[in-house]
């Protein structure tokens, strides 16, 4: 399967957390204000009582909307207040990299949660304000998240390295094992520091133990998952959705191969910590593939200080009617695009479903073979697209080998991820305040 050269033509890597609700404070609240004070200090940053509480208060409304039961009141803001400093610590280390974010990046961001809730900016902030939330605080949401997205592609994703053989021998496993199996499981992830000593470790398998014993007397994982996972996905009650098998850590692979659905597993043991894991479902994997290709070529305008909105949106207008007037695709797509493609007249090659952004793919996917499209918005710019033809293609063997590469890199990923967080939280001056 042929893929862009630009890594922004894939489907972008990371999903962003939105949902922090910071509250505006009110003449009523001056006197909660005054009281105020410091409950962790970070580096050189502090995080206060009010930031706690404003989490909590949304936290909880996330939890009660999933109809999971609530954890007391001082487990929950402990396990909080160790996600925030981790949180800062990343962000710490994301600025002082170099990384930065442009403003209108977030907008972006802003307008493109918007469309999918069906609102304009206005709704948006109707139904912010209406949750006890505002704009400005999904903006440092949207920054924040933006800033660890990007420290983590360049210094966990960009290192990550899949070779042939790798591929081959995923494969190969594959074909012995039959179809592939998909497991629905959730997890609970105890971390142990690095170069922690044996008593740190002790008491740590002594938390997740203490966590077994309350499954086994019938307690809510996803509650527990929001009292005492480290992991990220702790306040969704730990659920990692579907996964092939080829894409969960080898460690949880063999673990989930031979339970049931329901059962919680043993106390698993990595480098990251001690893992407890609970199968939800699990299903076989039918690997044959046929699609629908399109083989497409386009023009790409970037909006910048220079290049407005409007100004990219008219140059590809203009562009538009010098080729309906006979000007040559391919011959403005050399001149004219700002896409690596443009050296090959914009031809992006045959595209299966999802390769793209959704605002490019819906507009290509309208299109009649040989026809142009109007000016099309994504977020790297304007589009001017052409359909050259489509076909029905079995993609299974280069797909297979695509999915092998994706799999191999996101099972390491995420264990490299999980070492990088540690390292950074562990490197990190922290001072843990009473919160009270």
């Amino acid at each position: 399967m042929k893929l862009f050269k630009r890594p922004e033509w894939r489907r972008p890597h990371w999903v962003l957390a939105l949902l922090i609700a910071v509250s505006v404070l009110s003449p009523a609240h001056a006197a909660v204000q005054e009281l105020d004070h410091i409950v962790a200090v970070v580096n050189d940053e502090v995080i206060t009582r009010q930031e706690l509480t404003r989490r909590y208060d949304e936290v909880v409304r996330n939890l009660s909307r999933q109809n999971t039961p609530l954890p007391p009141r001082d487990v929950l803001e402990k396990q909080l207040l160790e996600r925030m400093v981790t949180e800062l610590a990343l962000q710490q280390h994301a600025r002082a990299t170099g990384i930065r974010v442009d403003p209108t990046q977030v907008e972006h961001a802003l307008q493109r949660i918007a469309a999918q809730n069906k609102l304009d900016m206005a709704g948006l902030q109707a139904a912010l304000e209406k949750d006890g939330q505002s704009l400005d605080s999904m903006r440092n949401t949207i920054r924040n998240e933006l800033l660890i997205a990007r420290a983590r592609e360049r210094d966990v994703d960009n290192r990550i390295s899949v070779s042939d053989a790798e591929i081959e021998g995923y494969l190969q496993t594959q074909a012995q094992q039959g179809v592939e199996t998909e497991y629905n499981f959730a997890h609970i992830l105890v971390t142990v520091p690095e170069n922690a000593s044996p008593e740190q470790i002790q008491a740590r398998h002594a938390r997740a133990e203490d966590i077994v014993a309350q499954l086994a007397k019938g307690a809510d994982f996803a509650q527990l998952s929001a009292s005492y996972s480290d992991a990220s996905n702790a306040l969704q009650g730990g659920e990692f959705g579907w996964r092939a098998s080829g894409k969960i850590p080898t460690l949880f692979a063999d673990a989930l191969k031979s339970m049931q659905p329901g059962q919680i597993s043993p106390i698993l043991r990595s480098s990251n910590g001690f893992h407890i894991l609970k199968l939800i479902d699990k299903r076989g994997l039918d690997a044959t593939l046929t699609v629908m290709q399109t083989h497409a070529r386009h023009i790409l305008i970037k909006t910048n200080e220079l290049t407005s909105e409007a100004d990219a949106r008219n140059r590809l207008l203009q562009l538009k009617e010098r080729i309906e007037n006979g000007a040559k695709f391919e011959d403005m797509a050399r001149l004219q695009s700002e896409d690596a493609s443009a050296s090959k007249g914009g031809d992006l090659g045959w595209i299966n479903p999802g390769d793209t952004v959704p605002e490019f793919e819906k507009a290509m996917n309208v299109l009649k073979p040989g026809q142009i499209s109007d000016p099309v918005q994504s977020p790297f710019g304007w589009h001017l697209i052409q359909v050259l033809e489509r076909r029905n293609q079995d993609v299974t063997q280069e797909r297979q080998k695509l999915l092998a590469r994706q799999a191999i890199r996101e099972r390491k990923g995420d264990e490299a991820f999980q070492d990088w967080v540690r390292q950074i939280r562990d490197a990190a001056y922290v001072e843990i305040r009473p919160i009270d």
